[in-house]
């Protein structure tokens, strides 16, 4: 048996780490440890979303402690019957605590998910982006290079993930001066928004409702869609690789794309 950890020990460096009291997040994003186990960690295992198939593969694995990006409790109370019933029958089974970390993760200036898709497009941010209540959830910066050269980074990163990339406007002959990232559902009419305020002109997100893209064809703005699961895959990883240097536990990824 492998050296084990005291999962209060851990919950309580991720809550520092994150601040996760401190960041304001949407009702059903739950942030912290949202399942116990019976209180010491061997193997953590970290993945977007806590779907049954990632429970499934962390009890595989031997995980005791499963870290994702979007939690078990988004559509709020819910009868315990069905898939939601299977998915706290293999937790308690398995002994396996689950911790989420939704907006404190994505707006990480280290090891969140668009500080992470900034650094992996070489791209060197210089503001905040994407204003959510007192918060700024995505980055800002600016460049000067072909746009087309850009989104073939972001088609190659993306394509690592089981993502697919889609351009609001076709990027030939375009110059990205600024740009914005704000990964998962960073597409809106308020983002949008903010993007013309700031003078960017090529957005990275990774999806958003279909009237996005019919704004900003209209406004001129590319807006860049790679992925929801491709775009935050990233930071789930970082923090997986956070505890292990620091808590000397054995992690992995599991990597379960869904294709939007």
């Amino acid at each position: 048996m492998s050296s084990s950890v005291s999962l209060r020990d851990i919950v309580f460096a991720l809550d520092a780490e994150l601040r996760t009291i401190d960041i304001p997040d949407y009702g059903g994003a739950l942030n912290g440890l949202q399942v116990a186990n019976q209180g010491r960690v061997h193997r953590v295992a970290v993945a977007v979303d806590a779907s049954r198939a990632a429970i499934a593969e962390a009890a595989v694995w031997g995980a005791d402690l499963l870290l994702v990006h979007h939690g078990l409790f988004w559509s709020g109370a819910q009868p315990l019957v069905g898939v939601s019933y299977e998915k706290f029958r293999s937790l308690f089974g398995s002994d396996i605590a689950v911790y989420s970390s939704h907006l404190p993760l994505d707006l990480h200036p280290g090891l969140g998910n668009n500080a992470q898709l900034a650094r992996a497009l070489d791209l060197t941010p210089d503001g905040g982006f994407a204003r959510y209540k007192s918060i700024d959830i995505g980055l800002t910066g600016a460049a000067h290079e072909s746009t087309t050269a850009l989104v073939h980074r972001v088609r190659a990163f993306s394509a690592r993930y089981g993502g697919q990339v889609r351009t609001s406007l076709p990027t030939d002959d375009r110059i990205t001066r600024r740009w914005a990232i704000c990964t998962g559902g960073g597409a809106s009419s308020e983002t949008l928004r903010e993007a013309r305020e700031k003078g960017v002109d090529t957005l990275i997100v990774g999806e958003g409702p279909h009237h996005t893209t019919v704004e900003a064809i209209e406004h001129d703005l590319c807006v860049v869609y790679a992925g929801h699961y491709a775009t935050e895959t990233l930071g789930v990883q970082a923090l997986g690789a956070w505890i292990a240097s620091r808590f000397d536990l054995p992690w992995t990824f599991l990597h379960l794309p869904t294709g939007s």
